[in-house]
């Protein structure tokens, strides 16, 4: 399995260099210190790294990442069944007599049991009952003996017993041990000249695992690899993990080790029973059953033990493990592998991604430096890195990776503690390179009335007369070797950096208007020109001189007010012009056209007619009876009814349809665009069923209808007057009729 490379690589240099430009005294030259700082201590980091001089380093921060790693549950699968000191005491015999080995694996078979592992050497009899061992190794077919392949010229190995080679249920017990005298690999195949070795405990694993219907398979991404259920065991070459240029002899993989209960670093997470107690029935026989049983020692005068990560403690010495105890714990990372979806093995990055992983922890201590000067917070600031690197690493850890740890907390350490050196060095010599200019320019700079200020290129004034000091309200000593940021608001300090660093970019001369608040809280307006100056040593220097144009902005400001006051009182003028406008052409009652607006859209409406052939109709209204509503009610209320009268009329009516109150209880109706006749008296059918409908006035209801005459264009008439005279005319002769109903102007 491969991991993305860690993006963000460029963004962090930018952030880098931008905090160096702003940061570090005028002597840093270019941003490419920091850059060689980086470079250089990673560079020294992964090429003593690559020598194995951290590889013992690396070795122990592996170790305590498995010690903190949290226990898992106890594996039942695996019972162990140990010979102890009080074993060997009871038989007065070592080795154990085969005809006690014999009544031991019997004893066991009976119970059923899925696979049998003998972690004991029986290449030599012995007796008594050695014919009878040879017979239950060759009538127990779920049996693996072991045997010692000569891996090394010095090693003389130990040959299996005939019976169980014959049968191939051997599997090899070499185990990899480390130059700590530590295991952590976990070897699964050795390749001789004749033939392939199995380790024990895959060996045992595989059995098991035939119940399950899984089987040993290549992997479909690595053919080279092997892969049981789901996952594939990565096999370890020569610089993985926390290992340097280590012998990847046969096929190994990192041994992913389960953690026993807290406090015990024993690798035990598994049941463990004596062989007296088995032998005595004293075992259950569901302990066994469908189990992977492995027989071993588990006497410490018998010296079959080793250390593994889990041995010892921070503050403990290490303690042995026995051989019987670590391969039951290979047996069990490949059933989990293949059962539970566990990792297989530690995962690890590939070693360019390691080196970014370094480069980026040696950034991040040109970060720190860059950023505090005080000790103290440096010194946090380091210590809460590397609090944050043990724990990223840790939490890696416990998802199934692993990931350097000493050579990025030593690029971290190294590259801040190189830059703050250097640091240090460059400012105590850029005090004493300045000393001769500061005395010059402060001989000269305080002989001029205005404000004047002299900064370095880190932006820090260097050089203040006596007139800057009285402008602000600090006084020299408070000012000196300080930022615009530690006198003035952030947003006043932006703007004055941002001058001053693109005269500084630039070399050009600048002028500019900001504002400036001292110390007192007064706000002034101040005109600053910029230039950038050069001294015999090469020193670069921005000087800039002010003008407070407070004064001159607040006329400004008063001449913007007198326009702004003028601009309103002609907007209120337009308003009131507006206002009048509406009154001149409008009904003050009801808000309608008044008789001259009336007639202004009939006489367009004539014309639009004209043009596009169209018929207009003009009604005459007239409300009947409401001399007499306004003489019983009074005229509040009549005016009340007209104003009814006149919202009526404009709801049933389209919006292109003029209504208009010519006066008294008389309005009048413009329907242009009509296409007949029936239209109109739909219309004026409309107007007096909706007129005719009660009214609420003074807690009365009042009922009013009207009288319509109507007049048409261009049937009788071509003009407006014309047309509103006959339209009166029909009014009349529909009051005559009765009221309360339309007429048509008719020629008599």
């Amino acid at each position: 399995m491969k991991i993305q490379p860690l993006k963000g690589p460029k963004r962090l240099w930018s952030a880098l260099t931008q905090r160096w430009q702003h940061r570090l005294p005028d002597w840093s030259g270019s941003i490419w210190l920091p850059l060689k700082a980086v470079v250089g201590v990673a560079g020294f980091v992964l090429v003593l790294r690559s020598t194995g001089l951290l590889q013992s380093l690396e070795w122990a921060a592996y170790d305590q990442m498995f010690r903190w790693r949290p226990p898992e549950p106890r594996d039942d699968r695996i019972l162990i069944v140990g010979i102890n000191e009080t074993d060997i005491r009871e038989f007065q015999t070592w080795p154990i007599s085969d005809r006690v080995l014999a009544e031991l694996l019997q004893k066991l078979d009976s119970y059923s049991p899925r696979a049998i592992g003998l972690d004991l050497y029986r290449d030599i009899p012995a007796e008594p009952g050695h014919a009878e061992l040879q017979q239950v190794f060759a009538t127990t077919p779920n049996l693996i003996g072991i045997e010692e392949v000569p891996i090394a010229t010095n090693l003389v190995g130990v040959r299996p017993p005939k019976v169980l080679a014959e049968l191939d249920a051997v599997g090899f017990n070499n185990v990899v041990i480390d130059s700590d005298r530590k295991v952590r690999r976990n070897l699964l195949y050795l390749w001789g000249e004749e033939k392939t070795y199995q380790s024990f405990a895959l060996k045992l694993a595989l059995l098991y695992l035939q119940t399950e219907g899984i089987k040993l398979q290549p992997s479909s991404e690595h053919p080279d690899h092997f892969q049981l259920g789901p996952h594939t065991f990565p096999r370890f070459e020569l610089n993985d993990g926390p290992y340097i240029d280590q012998d990847n002899g046969g096929y190994q993989v990192l041994a992913n080790f389960h953690l026993g209960p807290p406090g015990d670093y024993q690798l035990v997470p598994y049941r463990q029973v004596s062989m007296r107690d088995l032998l005595e029935g004293k075992v259950p026989a569901d302990w066994v059953r469908d189990r992977v049983v492995l027989i071993g020692s588990t006497a410490t005068s018998l010296k079959d033990f080793f250390y593994t990560p889990h041995s010892a403690g921070l503050l403990q010495a290490p303690q042995q493990v026995f051989g019987v105890q670590v391969h039951a714990n290979f047996v069990s990372q490949i059933l989990s592998a293949a059962l539970n979806d566990r990792t297989p093995s530690i995962l690890f990055w590939s070693e360019p991604i390691e080196w970014l992983w370094i480069v980026l922890w040696a950034i991040a201590g040109a970060l720190i430096s860059s950023t505090w000067r005080s000790p103290l917070r440096l010194t946090g600031s380091i210590l809460l890195a590397s609090v944050t690197l043990f724990a990223t690493a840790t939490v890696l850890f416990f998802m199934g990776w692993w990931v350097p740890l000493i050579p990025p907390l030593l690029t971290l350490i190294g590259s801040a503690g190189l830059l703050t050196s250097y640091i240090a060095y460059q400012e105590e010599k850029l005090k004493r390179s300045f000393a001769e200019s500061k005395d010059f320019l402060d001989q000269i700079i305080n002989t001029i009335p205005d404000p004047i200020f002299v900064k370095d290129k880190n932006h820090r004034w260097i050089v203040l007369n006596q007139a800057y000091c009285q402008l602000i309200g600090y006084p020299l000593q408070v000012v000196l070797e300080k930022s615009d940021y530690e006198i003035f608001s952030t947003d006043e300090a932006n703007l004055f950096w941002q001058e001053d660093e693109w005269v500084l970019t630039t070399g050009l001369p600048h002028e500019n208007e900001a504002k400036l608040t001292d110390a007192t809280g007064t706000l002034h307006y101040i005109a600053t020109k910029r230039s950038m100056h050069k001294d015999s040593a090469g020193n670069v220097f921005l000087v800039g001189v002010i003008r407070d144009i407070t004064e001159r902005k607040q006329m400004e400001e008063e001449l913007k007010r007198t326009a702004s006051e003028l601009a309103q009182s002609y907007q209120e003028l337009k308003v009131s012009e507006d206002r009048l406008r509406h009154q001149a052409y409008h009904d003050t009652l009801t808000n309608l056209p008044n008789r001259k607006l009336f007639s202004d859209r009939l006489n367009q409406a004539l014309e639009w007619a004209a043009i596009n052939n169209q018929m207009l109709a003009v009604l005459f209204i007239d409300l009947d009876g409401f001399k007499q509503i306004n003489d019983t009610l009074g005229h509040d209320s009549g005016d009340l009814l007209l104003k009814e009268v006149a919202r009526r009329l404009s709801a049933c009516l389209r919006g292109s349809d003029t209504v208009a109150r010519l006066g008294g209880d008389e309005f009048t109706v413009i329907l242009p665009a009509i296409p007949r006749p029936q239209d109109v008296a739909s219309v004026a059918q409309k107007i007096m069923t909706t007129l005719a409908e009660p009214v609420a006035i003074a807690q009365e209801l009042i009922q009013v209808t009207a009288s319509i005459g109507i007049s048409l264009y261009p049937l009788n008439g071509e003009d407006g007057d014309t047309l509103i005279k006959l339209a009166d005319a029909a009014m009349y002769r529909s009051k005559e009729l009765g009221k309360n109903q339309y007429e048509f102007y008719e020629v008599s």
